[in-house]
C-alpha cells in the first residue's frame, strides 16, 4: 500500500537506489547540454524535493503518471509557493521525465500534461536614458573600484549584459579594435555584441588606470577584479549598482536586469528590428523579446492617456 505523501519539507526520506540513478541521468544530460551552474541548482533542489516526496508516496520513477503530478502541484500549492515557483518546478519535472523517457527509464513524459499555474502579468523596469545618465555621472573617477563600476554599468547598459555574462567576461573578450565584446551566455552559447562608444572608453579608462591597481595575480583572466583581485561575482554586481542607484536617489530597486531591459526597450524606441534585438540579447526565441514590444505598448497608452482630449 502506498504511504500518504503528506510531509512537510523538513522530512528527508533518503533517496531510493531508484531515484538516485534517475537524478544522476538528469544531472548529467543537464551538464552535457551546457547549463548554467544556477540551473543546475535550481534543478537539483526541485527534483530532490519531488523525489522525497514520491518516495513517501511509495513512488518509484516509473510509477510517476499525471495524476500524482497533479497532486503534487498541488501540494505545492498549498505550500504557500509563488505561482513562479510552482511553474520552475513543473519545468524541472518536465526536464526530469524527458531524460528519463530518452533513457528507457519510462515510457512517456507525464510532466507534458500538467498545466503550470497561471503566474501574474508584470512588465520589467525599464530606466529612462535621463536615469541611466544619472545613475553613471554620480560615479566618481577617482578611485580604481569607481572606475571599474563606471565602466561596469556603461557595458551592462550599452550591451544589454546579464550580470552573469558580465563577470563571466576575460580580459581577451573585449575587442577594442572592433569595438565589440564576445560573451559567453546560456547553455555556453556565444555571441559577439557590439561596444558603445561610452562603454568602449570606460573600459579603456579602467583598463588602464584601475585593473592594473586592483590585480593580484598576473595569470587572472577575468575582466572585472574585485577590490582583492578576484573575479566579481553576480552578487557583487547587484551591491555595486544599488550603491549608485541610490546615490543617484533613483526610485525604488534597481537590479542589474533593470539594466539589459533598459538596453533592448531603447533599441526598440529607437527603430531596432526585434529580430535584431534578439540576437544582441541572446534570446533563443523570439517569444522572450517580444516583452519588449508589451513595454513599449504599455508607454504609448500611458502617453495616450495623459495626452489625448478623448483619451
Amino acid at each position: 500500500m502506498k504511504k500518504s505523501a503528506t510531509a512537510t519539507e523538513d522530512t528527508s526520506p533518503e533517496l531510493t537506489e531508484g531515484w538516485r540513478t534517475a537524478l544522476q541521468l538528469v544531472a548529467d544530460d543537464l551538464g552535457r547540454r551546457g547549463s548554467a551552474e544556477r540551473t543546475l541548482r535550481a534543478y537539483r533542489s526541485d527534483l530532490n524535493q519531488f523525489a522525497q516526496w514520491a518516495i513517501l508516496a511509495g513512488l518509484e520513477p516509473a510509477d510517476v503518471d499525471v495524476r500524482q503530478l497533479r497532486r503534487y502541484a498541488a501540494f505545492c500549492g498549498t505550500s504557500e509557493l509563488a505561482p513562479s515557483t510552482v511553474a520552475r518546478k513543473l519545468a524541472s519535472l518536465r526536464a526530469c521525465f524527458r531524460t528519463l523517457r530518452e533513457h528507457g527509464v519510462v515510457e512517456q513524459n507525464p510532466a507534458e500534461l500538467v498545466a503550470a499555474p497561471k503566474r501574474p502579468s508584470s512588465l520589467p523596469r525599464v530606466l529612462r536614458p535621463a536615469e541611466l545618465s544619472s545613475l553613471i555621472d554620480r560615479i566618481p573617477a577617482g578611485t580604481a573600484l569607481e572606475l571599474r563600476d563606471r565602466a561596469l554599468i556603461e557595458l551592462a547598459y550599452g550591451s544589454g549584459l546579464r550580470a552573469e555574462e558580465l563577470v563571466g567576461a576575460d580580459l581577451d573578450s573585449v575587442e577594442l579594435d572592433s569595438e565589440q565584446i564576445r560573451v559567453e551566455g546560456k547553455g555556453s552559447k556565444t555571441r559577439l555584441v557590439p561596444l558603445g562608444e561610452y562603454a568602449r572608453a570606460a573600459i579603456i579608462v579602467y583598463l588602464e588606470r584601475a585593473r592594473p591597481a586592483l590585480a593580484t595575480d598576473a595569470d587572472q583572466p577575468a575582466l572585472f577584479l574585485s577590490k582583492s583581485g578576484r573575479r566579481l561575482q553576480s552578487s557583487d554586481v547587484r551591491r555595486r549598482l544599488r550603491l549608485w542607484a541610490r546615490a543617484a536617489e533613483l526610485p525604488g530597486r534597481v537590479h542589474p536586469h533593470a539594466l539589459r531591459h533598459s538596453f533592448a526597450t531603447h533599441l526598440l524606441d529607437g527603430g531596432a528590428d526585434l529580430r535584431a534585438i534578439q540576437e544582441l540579447l541572446g534570446h533563443e526565441h523570439l517569444s522572450s523579446t517580444q516583452i519588449y514590444t508589451r513595454v513599449e505598448s504599455a508607454r504609448l497608452r500611458s502617453a495616450y492617456s495623459s495626452s489625448h482630449p478623448r483619451a
